[in-house]
């Protein structure tokens, strides 16, 4: 789904940030899209968009084989911005040269502006240096016909090289990372100044032609949504709602993966508060059943994701068919499976909504949420008028406990982990931390350890405690707790779970993709 024809065509050759592009020029408020570079060209057909943006990426252009963007692209009189290897590529594909073997530039450096260029407009001046994010080993060594230097550092003499008649912007580092304090300006001048494309894309937009889109899509026909508690298929669910009524009808699969008190809740919500037709099916021995023992983390995605296929399948045809399954897929989910697909980006995990359906099930998939970021899931709940308290509610992931669980999976163990998940969460209300934490949750290793407990011995298991901050859900660095708190957190679980005698806290930072622990 296009949302607008001012639109950002974002070409992604690898980067683990890409998705940070994306986030910045939606926060300039212009739609934009990323596709692997080696399907851009019909994604540049498709979008037609007003300006693009090239990636950086692990590879070397030097080398054979190296990604290169489709020449129709790069030849096609837009704006472009060009960001570490995108600038190499570009240059090259325009006849400059690129070279390896020189002191490679990793982290923060000084640049320092030669010459003003709309691109860093009332941000930049002339003469002064500034800090930037580096990443690079190869090095532009001759530029194309047209461009000049207007920034350097010391291991980049084209930090930032331009021709300002063709609109062809190129950047050595990275100006979508926090660590360019600058560069989310430099973005928006890109976009705004540059581009010329107005900062229009809004939530209540956003809603107007999903609606119209899934109007189109459905028509008369009947649509089962799959609630997994979360806000994702919850925002899905009342979208759709709001397209076509009592076409849609909500499937809770209660997997007996949930949160403590999550089935009721979300029940409670749908039937009383928003009279969405709603069936709530107890599926938890079949799940468990199929888990229990099984220790791979992907194995355990892939099996959830076939059984809710199969209830829904069997829940479908007792309400005499459906022609559609509405899903909560957002954004970050398909940008972690693309290199499922034949995309470049290293593979982080496979996500059990992308891959499409059965053919036997004969269903289109209505997947409203499919181009948003967490954060604009949450704004568009906001904008249906979901209650405050259900938006802000930390992520949980569809496959629930199961990968909160390391190893194998048992009732023992989901019941040990839903009562220290609970009282964790309720310290942290407590606390009135919630708001300020991204995601929270416990995990229960795989490790049991000895303890001592009054006078008694122990052999219980471990419990880990996770909490990040995060905007998007692409990038997360851990919470910092006060030792107090942890103490109070840790203490009520030891004395109140059965089975647990030891708790740690994780405090390592997770890179994009990487925030659940598996």
């Amino acid at each position: 789904m296009t949302v607008t024809k001012n639109s950002i065509l974002i070409l992604d050759f690898g980067s683990q940030v890409t998705q940070l592009i994306a986030r910045r020029v939606r926060e300039a408020g212009v739609y934009c899209e990323i596709s692997p570079f080696n399907q851009a060209l019909e994604a540049f057909e498709r979008m037609q968009p007003a300006a693009l943006i090239f990636s950086g990426g692990p590879a070397s252009v030097v080398e054979d084989g190296s990604p290169r963007a489709p020449q129709e692209i790069v030849e096609s009189g837009l704006p472009i911005l060009a960001i570490c290897y995108g600038q190499q590529t570009l240059c090259t594909q325009l006849g400059g040269a690129v070279e390896g073997g020189h002191h490679r530039e990793f982290g923060n450096a000084d640049i320092e502006i030669h010459k003003q260029s709309p691109l860093f407009d009332g941000i930049w001046e002339v003469g002064k240096k500034y800090t930037v994010w580096m990443s690079h080993g190869d090095r532009v060594t001759r530029l194309p016909e047209g461009f000049e230097v207007v920034a350097t550092s010391p291991n980049a003499p084209c930090a930032i090289a331009v021709d300002e008649e063709r609109k062809l912007y190129t950047t050595m580092f990275h100006p979508e990372v926090v660590h360019t304090p600058d560069g989310a300006k430099l973005l928006a001048n890109f976009v705004h100044g540059i581009a010329k494309i107005e900062g229009d894309w809004t939530m209540a937009a956003y809603r107007e032609q999903a609606i119209a889109i899934i109007r189109e899509q459905v028509g008369d026909k009947k649509v089962i949504c799959g609630l997994s508690g979360g806000v994702d298929s919850s925002v899905a669910a009342l979208l759709i709602h709001e397209a076509i009524g009592d076409q849609l009808t909500c499937i809770l699969v209660d997997h007996g993966l949930m949160r403590m008190n999550e089935a009721e809740e979300v029940v409670s919500m749908f039937r009383e508060h928003y009279n969405i037709p709603l069936v709530h099916v107890d599926a938890s021995d079949m799940f468990i059943g199929a888990l229990e023992g099984e220790a791979d983390p992907e194995v355990k995605r892939k099996t959830i994701g076939k059984l809710f296929i199969d209830v829904f399948e069997e829940e479908a045809n007792k309400l005499g068919g459906a022609d559609f399954l509405a899903q909560g897929t957002l954004y970050p989910d398909v940008i972690e499976s693309v290199s499922f697909t034949g995309g470049p980006s290293v593979t982080i995990k496979s996500h059990h909504n992308v891959g499409g359906l059965p053919e036997r099930m004969n269903m289109g998939l209505v997947e409203p949420l499919r181009e948003l970021f967490k954060d604009e899931v949450r704004l568009l709940g906001q904008e249906l008028g979901l209650p405050e308290w259900f938006v802000g509610r930390h992520p949980f992931p569809g496959p629930g406990l199961a990968i909160r669980c390391p190893g194998g999976i048992s009732r023992e163990k989901l019941d040990i982990l839903r009562q220290a998940d609970a009282i964790y969460l309720d310290e942290i209300r407590k606390a009135g931390l919630y708001d300020e934490i991204w995601q929270a949750f416990a995990v229960l290793l795989p490790v049991q350890t000895v303890g001592v407990m009054g006078d008694g011995r122990t052999y219980e298991f471990v419990c880990a405690l996770r909490a990040v901050t995060s905007v998007d859900g692409m990038t997360a660095d851990f919470y910092p707790y006060d030792m107090k708190f942890l103490g109070r957190a840790a203490t009520r679980i030891i004395n109140e779970v059965r089975g647990i005698n030891r708790v740690v806290y994780d405090v390592t930072s997770k890179p994009p993709g990487t925030i659940e622990w598996e």
